[in-house]
């Protein structure tokens, strides 16, 4: 939130053209008859401020001044083809001033036989939806235009409203009072506060100059559609529904398809949203869903941002247990700082409801050698060992039934260690997991092997039968932490007595000291774990990235906060995970952005408090560096696309008590992931409008390694005093939906706020046209000339560079395959006027609407020829329908050359593969048998292993 204070304010004095919101297709007329300045923009790159308005009579447009007569200075309603929102021409292509045209503000109107564009730029993207709107209205009602002159009194929306007031007017006068009227609105629309009600109400009865308690039906209607119509919604709408002010079934199943990218979607589906979601029995009977039907499934979990496959366990949990992000917590008995907050049994409960996988237990004798957990910075407070492992047993599996680690701080005598086992062995039973690890084995167990087991992460003697007891270094984390930072400190540890029978709960979690990679790597055993604070991890993070990579694919880490945190704040667990570490403990009683961070990255995976970590961290032949700089080696970089359109009832920040409750929001977009894909933007500021600011702009973000990205939604007040955070939303990349999204915003203390919510487009696109299934792709246009062709270096082994030579060709055919089909559907989307994040679904469905005569005929027909669908004319067809036939047939070229040769290419690139992977384990022998040593053979095993990855992927 600093980052985004310290950027110059950017302020919108006005989010609406007009007091009056846009609630219908009149209001959009009647804003354009007004009239209000346009630029107008020239193939030239010249720019022109022009005043444009729409006839009385509704048949033509016009702009001044003009050095054309008046009457060229026109353009006819009925010589309009289309109206394009965004630049999506070739004038707006081609203009050196492009790019300082903010995409939203931007609209083309295409006219005449040609289909010669008009480009126009609009002050806001607010003006621009109303000229789009309303314009897109005219032309698909320019044979009635009669309709305008009737009015809003006939349509759906209203009859439904009259039925309602009427239900409500129990004297039948038309009449009602003015405290009944805002008790219906408020049943119909929970959000809106009282006294905007009132005051609408007196708006409208003060323009028709009345002065009266009592509120007309007619009136009643009015101050509904101005207070419940979100203009954003209402723009898409009419876009979505071919120019109608309601969805039919055919509308929706196409908006669910080609924008949300829902997919099995049939018309009953369709037909099953608009009886559970439209409000007038009308719309219900006839299958139609009005405004307030679509706010209302807009504003559903269904159009909800977060993935609901990523609802339920979702990922293989058959990996070893060190393939995984583990939800962890430090200090599970606190509720407070760690300074001087008291030990409280609440603490484990919170977090393991929150589905936290790995909990602690600080743990020291007590009286009456009853074992008790404290804070020992504050021994006045303490909650015996018992009753904390009896509300662990209660809650253990609640939120999620795969294993929980008990990270155990023992400070007890060997007396009370005994007590502390017959009391687990008592409670926990048969769900203490006490297997032996084999050694025949080189991973840890599965998550789905070890479900309903509770792993105990200790201390543990040698195995000799005949020890009891015996010595192990002490598991006190912060005074080993004190010791090491103090001048005397001479490298000894602390040493503590052990019993045999607490040792024997310890398996699969042995605590050991970490000394240093290379020793880890050669004798530590694949049961063992190593806990790091927060200074020592950062410090091997930075100097042997990789190494902690490799590490961390066989074997466990713990990361826990510096001693030096003494008001409980958390680290930055993404700092931790970008290197493999799977236990990052967090101080759950301690909210703020880095619990934001961690909250939301275990929300995917069904909440179940695991989450597998990307291949290239699991994978034996892989290579990893946090600190990679670009595009990670094996990984498609993805271009997130991200529209913020409007906010919904905004809280004044809880801290600013001094403040009234005018809010100034602005949205900052942040990511988090690897350094190379950290990044943070912002929105303008929407002045003195906490109900429904509209911000209407888009950013882009390029993401390297998806799979460890999070998007921070951050909603702050602009004019604060005192405290400016309004509410956040984190998500997981992985469980973006795309399409048009509300975004439930969560408190400072992680709490869903009811009905606050944003309203944003997601786009998730790639140059290759791969991208996530049921997202959509980016096309990126790219000659021969300029093409990228991947290389194969030498890595210095002759053996696998001689193998790799032979791929080079197959490679190249590969990349020219893709870039040509990529090519042409860039060409297609282009000539459709379509944005590059449009699907190739929205791109056929743009083509066939071009393809239609001025009578409403097919101009082509669909022919099959084997097996793939062409389109031949009907006859003479215009210039511009013959370039879309072009550059559609050139994509069913590339296309057809790309299904008939794709696997013949791969095959070639396989066999390369396969070839050159049965070296991987003789890596090291085949250098020094071509007379490689030192580090010259390390480089180059180290290069081998680098390139099978890269190759492989």
């Amino acid at each position: 939130n600093q980052k985004c204070g310290g950027r110059k304010k950017t302020v919108s004095f006005s989010s609406m053209p007009s007091e009056k919101k846009i609630s219908s297709a009149n209001d959009c007329i009647s804003f354009m008859q007004a009239g209000c300045e346009l630029k107008k923009v020239r193939p030239n790159s010249r720019i022109y401020n022009r005043f444009f308005t729409l006839d009385t009579d509704l048949q033509a447009l016009r702009w001044e001044p003009s050095k054309k007569d008046l009457e060229k200075a026109k353009l006819d309603i009925s010589a309009i083809k289309e109206i394009r929102l965004g630049k999506n021409t070739e004038t707006f292509r081609n203009n050196g001033l492009a790019d300082q045209i903010c995409e939203d503000c931007a609209f083309s109107i295409l006219h005449g036989e040609n289909y010669e564009s008009l480009d126009l730029v609009a002050n806001s993207a607010d003006v621009a939806n109303i000229w789009v709107s309303g314009l897109r209205y005219l032309v698909s009602r320019s044979k009635q235009p009669l309709d305008f002159i009737e009015g809003n009194q006939n349509t759906p929306r209203f009859m439904w409203l009259k039925t309602v007031f009427e239900a409500a007017d129990i004297d039948g006068n038309g009449i009602m009072l003015e405290d009944t009227s805002v008790e219906l609105i408020k049943q119909l629309n929970p959000t809106l506060k009282e006294a905007k009600i009132r005051l609408k109400f007196k708006e409208i009865q003060k323009s028709k100059e009345k002065l009266t308690t009592r509120v007309t039906e007619e009136e009643f209607c009015e101050a509904f559609c101005e207070l419940c119509t979100r203009p954003e919604v209402y723009f898409l709408l009419v876009q979505i529904s071919k120019n109608k002010e309601y969805l039919d079934a055919n509308d929706l199943m196409l908006f669910l398809e080609a924008e949300q990218g829902v997919t099995h979607i049939t018309e009953d589906i369709c037909l099953d949203i608009i009886k559970r979601y439209e409000l007038s029995e009308e719309g219900r009977q006839k299958g139609f869903l009005a405004i307030d039907g679509f706010t209302q499934y807009l504003l559903s979990s269904e159009c909800d941002i977060f993935d609901p496959e990523q609802k339920k366990v979702a990922q293989d949990m058959t990996q070893p247990l060190s393939h995984y992000y583990i939800n962890a917590s430090h200090n599970t008995y606190l509720i407070e700082d760690q300074f001087r907050g008291p030990a409280d049994i609440n603490g484990y409960v919170r977090a393991l409801k929150m589905g936290c996988r790995s909990i602690e237990l600080d743990v020291s004798d007590g009286s009456d050698n009853e074992p008790i957990l404290c804070n020992r910075n504050n021994m006045t407070t303490h909650v015996s060992f018992r009753s904390v492992i009896e509300v662990i047993n209660k809650f253990a599996f609640i939120a999620s039934e795969y294993p929980l680690i008990l990270c155990l701080g023992n400070h007890c005598s060997l007396l009370q260690q005994k007590v502390m086992v017959q009391q687990m062995k008592k409670v926990f039973g048969n769900k203490l997991y006490t297997e032996a690890p084999l050694p025949s084995e080189s991973y840890l167990p599965s998550p789905e092997k070890l479900k309903r087991m509770i792993i105990v992460k200790g201390k543990k003697l040698p195995s000799d039968p005949d020890v009891l007891e015996g010595e192990v270094t002490d598991e006190d984390e912060e005074a080993e932490m004190s010791r090491r930072m103090s001048v005397d400190y001479n490298g000894e540890q602390k040493q503590i007595r052990l019993c045999k029978e607490l040792s024997d709960l310890v398996s699969i979690c042995k605590s050991v000291q970490y000394r240093d990679f290379e020793l880890s790597m050669k004798s530590q055993n694949y049961w063992e774990i190593c806990s790091f604070s927060e200074t020592e991890a950062s410090r091997i993070a930075n100097e042997y990235p990789e190494d902690f990579v490799n590490y961390n694919k066989k074997f466990l880490s713990r990361i826990y906060p510096s001693a030096m945190r003494i008001d409980s704040s958390n680290l930055n667990p993404q700092d931790f995970w970008n290197c493999g570490c799977q236990i990052v403990a967090m101080n759950f009683q301690t909210p703020g952005p880095m619990m934001d961070l961690h909250t939301g990255w275990f929300l995917q995976n069904g909440g179940c408090g695991y989450v597998l970590r990307p291949s290239i961290m699991r994978d034996e032949v892989s290579y990893f560096s946090a600190n990679t700089k670009g595009i990670v080696p094996g990984v498609s970089p993805l271009a997130l696309h991200i529209k913020i359109i409007s906010g919904q009832n905004f809280p004044k920040p809880k801290g600013a008590c001094a403040k009234g409750d005018v809010i100034d929001p602005y949205v900052c977009i942040e990511i988090h992931g690897i350094p190379a894909d950290c990044s943070e933007q912002r929105t303008k500021t929407v002045q003195q409008n906490s109900d429904n600011p509209i911000f209407d702009e888009t950013f882009e973000f390029q993401v390297n390694l998806p799979e460890l990205a999070m998007i921070r939604f951050v909603v702050l007040d602009d004019d604060y005093i005192g405290d400016e955070f309004i509410g956040q939303y984190t998500i997981p990349f992985e469980c973006l939906q795309p399409g048009y999204r509300h975004v439930p915003l969560r408190s400072f203390v992680g709490d869903i706020m009811e009905h606050v919510t944003l309203f944003v487009h997601i786009a998730i696109t790639n140059r290759s046209g791969g991208g996530k299934a049921q997202k959509r792709s980016l096309s990126v246009r790219m000659g021969k000339k300029v093409r990228e062709y991947t290389m194969l270096r030498n890595i210095g082994l002759k053996t696998i560079d001689d193998i790799f030579k032979i791929a080079v060709h197959p490679l190249r055919e590969a990349i020219d395959m893709r870039e040509n089909m990529q090519n042409a559907i860039v060409s297609i989307k282009e000539l459709c006027g379509l944005p590059p994040i449009a699907s190739l679904k929205q791109c056929l469905l743009t083509l066939s609407s071009r393809l239609i005569t001025s009578d409403n005929t097919p101009s082509v027909s669909l022919v099959m020829k084997d097996s793939f669908p062409y389109l031949e004319p009907l006859g003479a067809i215009p210039d511009v329908q013959k370039k879309m036939l072009a550059a559609y047939d050139l994509m069913i070229q590339e296309s057809r050359f790309l299904i008939e040769m794709a696997d013949t290419v791969q095959e070639k690139i396989v066999q390369c593969q396969k070839a050159g992977m049965e070296f991987h384990e003789e890596l090291h022998n085949l250098g020094a048998k071509e007379g490689l040593k030192g580090r010259k053979l390390n480089k180059a095993t180290e290069k081998g292993i680098i390139f099978l990855w890269d190759y492989t992927h």
